[in-house]
């Protein structure tokens, strides 16, 4: 067993126990993380088949309130299909180091959004769900990380808490099942990445159960915030590195990408501890 398999293990451990907790978060702990240590190319395809499975289980658990919203969430399915195809393309042919460094820049904002607790409802959610879909497609198939974004747009929806669940299950479920059939297609199942899938399963399975027995003892809230500063944290780090490494910036002064989000997270949470966010949380996902 080597150590990358041993630190995927419990990386993915620790996501999963995230994802019991608060039925979502699995891709957002595991990729910042697990980036560290693995290219896109070989992480995404076994992340993707873990991902279909966990989707169905969230949409599952919430199926009584999908009749409800599955006509409303239609158009961003329908617009993830081209996006996927064009998000696996990038994955296939762009180099492993500008493709982490464009999944980091990506990342980072929509964690630090999701930590000021923005809100802003979509009035047409028809035409503006499948423009909204497509993006969503390509950040998914480069990252298989699609939570943040659909958490703030389905959030502001005016949904329950079930209703969101079950939203975002369906969102996902589509996305995975459809981001599976274009890795098959682009021969992205390597032995490699189909190698890492043994190392998640238990984790997963051990992890999912603590994470619900965890939740009852905390603040879903209060546990929700501190993943975010921690994805915020790992993400900028990731991202200073990578400036270093691909000689973007020559110095230690790459680091000061990661002591500025530090700052600002800090401000975010002083801000949510403090009561100031409290009317403005959202959910998050991953």
């Amino acid at each position: 067993m080597s150590s990358q398999a041993v630190a995927l293990g419990a990386i993915t451990l620790a996501a999963a126990v995230v994802n019991g907790a608060l039925g979502y978060g699995f891709s957002s702990i595991t990729v910042p993380l697990a980036l560290l240590l693995l290219t896109n190319r070989t992480l995404n395809p076994a992340l993707v088949l873990m991902e279909v499975a966990l989707n169905a289980y969230v949409l599952w658990v919430n199926r009584a309130a999908l009749p409800a919203v599955w006509r409303r969430v239609l158009p961003i399915v329908v617009g993830l299909a081209p996006g996927i195809v064009v998000g696996t393309l990038v994955v296939s042919k762009l180099s492993p180091g500008w493709l982490k460094l464009g999944t980091f820049a990506v990342l980072l904002p929509l964690i630090l959004v999701q930590a000021a607790g923005y809100r802003r409802p979509i009035r047409s959610e028809r035409s503006a769900g499948v423009v909204f879909g497509g993006g969503v497609g390509v950040l998914y198939a480069v990252t298989t990380i699609s939570g943040p974004p659909l958490a703030v747009a389905l959030n502001n929806q005016g949904f329950s808490k079930q209703e969101f669940r079950a939203a975002l299950g369906f969102a996902r479920l589509a996305e995975s099942s459809l981001a599976a059939v274009a890795y098959a297609t682009a021969g992205l199942f390597v032995p490699s990445s189909l190698a890492l899938v043994p190392y998640m399963v238990p984790s997963v399975a051990i992890g999912v159960p603590v994470g619900a027995l965890l939740i009852r003892h905390i603040q879903p809230e209060t546990f929700r915030r501190v993943c975010l500063s921690f994805d915020a944290w790992v993400v900028s780090f990731g991202l200073s590195a990578l400036l270093k490494d691909l000689r973007l910036v020559e110095s230690g002064a790459a680091y000061l990408v990661m002591v500025v989000v530090i700052l600002i997270d800090a401000w975010l949470l002083a801000r949510f501890f403090s009561g100031a966010g409290s009317r403005s949380r959202i959910h998050y996902a991953a």
